[in-house]
C-alpha cells in the first residue's frame, strides 16, 4: 500500500491558457482537497502570457488562497517555467500538470496509488488526443534522443509526473528538454521509477506551442548539450554511461 505524501505543490505551467485556466485551477484544487493530503498549494507559472492568464489567476488566488502566481515578464520557455514553479515548491512532492485541460486533475489518485518517499511516478498518455503531425514529430525526436541519452521514459514529455520535491531543484533546461533531464537524474541517482497509464484529452481551445521551430531548435540546442556531457546540477553526466 503506498504512503500519501504529507504535502505537495502542483506546479501548472501557462502560456496563454486564459480560456481554461481557471476551471483548471479549480479542478486542481478539487483534486487535492480530495486526496487526503495534510497541505497543498498550486502554484501557477505565466510564461509571459498576453491574454490575461496573469490577470486571471491572480484574481482567483483571492477566492483560493492555496494559489500562488508566478510570473515571466516575457516568453521563457517551457523548462524555464516549470524550473520556476520546482524552485518556489514548498512541500513534499511536485505534481507536474499542464494547464492546457487535456489531464484531468481529477486522475490525480493514479499517481497517488504508486507512491512512495523519494520516487517519480510518470504517467504515460495512454492513447494520446493529439494531431497526427504532432504525434509524429514528438516519436521521431524522442527516439533520437533515446538513442543519444540512453533510457529515459515511457513517455518522457508526459506532463502528469509526482516526484520527490528536491528531484526538481537546480535543472538547466529552459526548453523541451526538462523532462528528460528530471528523468535522466532521477536514473542517476537510483530513484524508483515509476510509470502508470493516464488519459489524455484533445485540447479544445488554444494552440500547442511544441512544434515551434524555434521549440524545437531549443531541444535540440540542450540535447546536444545533454549528449556532449554537460555536467547536471546535481554532479551526474546528463549523457549515456558506455
Amino acid at each position: 500500500m503506498s504512503t500519501l505524501p504529507e504535502s505537495i505543490s502542483a506546479v501548472l505551467p501557462a502560456y496563454n491558457e486564459v480560456a481554461v485556466i481557471a476551471d483548471t485551477v479549480r479542478r486542481t484544487h478539487a483534486a487535492l482537497a480530495a486526496s487526503g493530503v495534510a497541505s497543498s498549494e498550486v502554484i501557477v507559472v505565466d510564461d509571459g502570457s498576453n491574454d490575461g492568464t496573469g490577470e486571471l489567476v491572480r484574481a482567483l488566488a483571492a477566492e483560493l488562497p492555496a494559489t500562488r502566481l508566478l510570473t515571466h515578464p516575457h516568453n521563457l520557455g517551457y523548462g524555464a517555467a516549470l524550473r520556476t514553479g520546482f524552485e518556489a515548491a514548498g512541500c513534499e512532492a511536485v505534481w507536474l500538470l499542464d494547464s492546457d485541460g487535456q489531464f484531468d486533475p481529477g486522475d490525480l489518485g493514479l499517481l497517488l496509488d504508486l507512491w512512495e518517499p523519494g520516487s517519480l511516478v510518470a504517467g504515460y498518455r495512454a492513447q494520446r488526443r493529439d494531431p497526427w503531425p504532432r504525434r509524429l514529430n514528438h516519436a521521431a525526436f524522442f527516439t533520437l534522443v533515446r538513442a543519444l541519452t540512453g533510457p529515459t521514459l515511457r513517455d518522457v514529455n508526459c506532463a502528469y509526473k509526482l516526484f520527490a520535491r528536491d528531484l526538481g531543484l537546480g535543472l538547466r533546461s529552459t526548453g523541451a528538454m526538462i523532462s528528460t533531464e528530471l528523468a535522466l537524474r532521477a536514473r542517476a541517482r537510483g530513484c524508483r521509477i515509476v510509470e502508470v497509464a493516464v488519459p489524455h484529452h484533445p485540447r479544445t481551445t488554444g494552440a500547442a506551442t511544441g512544434a515551434r521551430p524555434a521549440v524545437v531548435a531549443r531541444a535540440f540546442v540542450e540535447l546536444v548539450g545533454m549528449r556532449t556531457g554537460r555536467e547536471g546540477a546535481d554532479g551526474a553526466l546528463l549523457r549515456r554511461r558506455r
